[in-house]
């Protein structure tokens, strides 16, 4: 590992016997911000009832603008919630369909956020329509024609993933919203990876709902996350979970007083978002735009040697790369039990003789499967080299016979100057 790579990684915890490719999943919160976490737990438990009735609020509300003022959102439009999924749930069961109301998703969807507008759809009566996205794809137009050729004049909501979770394609959401808007259509994006990994404005995308995680790319502790609701859309919106704010008599954001308060809860991942945001932002001179800039480019060299490794084409343009990037897999084993949460054999065989961490999601459906990786700052080259030798060797030793050989070509990759000086 170079003395850079080394220095950034020792920001985090993470176990130095595995190479970890999938930040994705869960993200992984460095050592300062947990640092902050356990003071604000320390806090909680010496005087609980202070903690959450009075010294909670102004802290809370601080987190919240920071929030805002880095994803471009006014502060009164913005809740924290737990995590995406919870965001799309709360937007999904606040409002009402009628039979014969549709509801759009798209085949690169998330399959718990995907789950959640099939439920309400048979609770209502209303039917769920899935938009065909292209994969591989070639350009942004392709990802706008396909959601607007699923619009029919009974689309009452369109449920779009900004960055898809098993593709990791960056969708034109902007261009999306606009088209839908333009067929009375709302949009409910699900930005679960999009907050850190690409710079946002919410305010301009101007979509009705905007929900992502902060768990992931700006590295907050797990059950940070935020919802945006449009100003002329918030009144009917309610969390997944009524608790004291419905009755709130208190002046200020209905909204925001509902949300706040959902139950006894762990507010200290919210609270931990600013020294996310600091963190992040000084670990490279260039602040988050380096940060975002890196992992790009790390994420799609690491693809070129993953895919000349294997054999395998390039799905879609760079361009709607953020820092994931996925590639086609031979099909896995036939007659395999396959749950949305159980791993691949590869995956298993990844870790256990390789010590490489990296998803190996069914999609669109087994027996067919793709390898997912991830760029974050601890991360280096030469972890996809480790990953593009161990994957060639088990694909060869299971379809017996030699993938393309790429001893005699090499790719490299050099950062910016300022790449490789973090911060201290």
């Amino acid at each position: 590992m170079s003395p850079v790579a080394a220095e950034l990684r020792s920001r985090w915890t993470l176990d130095p016997e595995v190479v970890f490719l999938n930040h994705g999943s869960f993200g992984a919160c460095p050592r300062a911000v947990l640092a902050v976490q356990d003071e604000l737990r320390r806090r909680m438990e010496r005087q609980p009832v202070r903690f959450f009735l009075r010294d909670l609020q102004a802290p809370l509300a601080a987190a919240r603008e920071a929030a805002a003022a880095f994803v471009g959102a006014d502060p009164r439009d913005l809740v924290f919630v737990r995590n995406a999924s919870e965001g799309v749930n709360a937007i999904l069961r606040s409002l009402e369909f009628s039979p014969g109301d549709e509801l759009l998703i798209t085949s690169h969807g998330y399959n718990a956020c995907n789950n959640a507008a099939r439920y309400v759809a048979h609770r209502t009566g209303a039917k769920v329509v899935t938009a065909a996205l292209p994969f591989p794809i070639s350009g942004p137009d392709e990802a706008i024609a396909a959601v607007l050729a699923a619009v029919t004049p009974r689309t009452r909501l369109a449920l779009v993933d900004h960055v898809t979770s098993p593709t990791g394609l960056l969708l034109p959401i902007a261009g999306i919203v606009a088209a839908l808007q333009e067929r009375g259509v709302d949009c409910l994006v699900d930005g679960a990876h999009a907050p850190g990994m690409v710079p946002l404005d919410l305010d301009a995308i101007g979509a009705a709902y905007y929900t992502g995680n902060l768990h992931k790319w700006v590295c907050a502790p797990k059950g940070a996350a935020i919802l945006h609701v449009r100003r002329d859309r918030q009144e009917p919106i309610h969390p997944a979970v009524i608790s004291h704010g419905f009755n709130d008599p208190r002046a200020g954001s209905r909204l925001q007083a509902e949300f706040d308060w959902t139950g006894t809860a762990d507010p200290s991942p919210w609270l931990c978002v600013p020294a996310a945001l600091r963190e992040m932002g000084e670990m490279l001179p260039g602040g988050w735009p380096e940060v975002q800039a890196r992992n790009h480019a790390l994420a799609c060299a690491g693809r070129k040697l993953v895919a000349k490794a294997i054999g395998a084409a390039l799905p879609a343009p760079e361009a709607m790369l953020g820092s994931l990037a996925s590639l086609s897999l031979p099909p896995g084993p036939d007659g395999q039990v396959v749950t949305p949460l159980t791993s691949d054999p590869l995956q298993d065989a990844l870790l256990s003789r390789h010590r490489i961490e990296v998803p190996v999601p069914w999609w669109p459906a087994p027996p067919q499967r793709l390898i997912r990786i991830s760029a974050q700052l601890y991360n280096e080259v030469a972890h996809y080299e480790a990953l593009a030798r161990a994957l060639r060797a088990e694909l060869e030793g299971t379809f017996g016979h030699a993938l393309i050989d790429m001893s005699q070509e090499t790719l490299e990759w050099v950062p910016d100057a300022a790449s490789e000086r973090p911060r201290k």
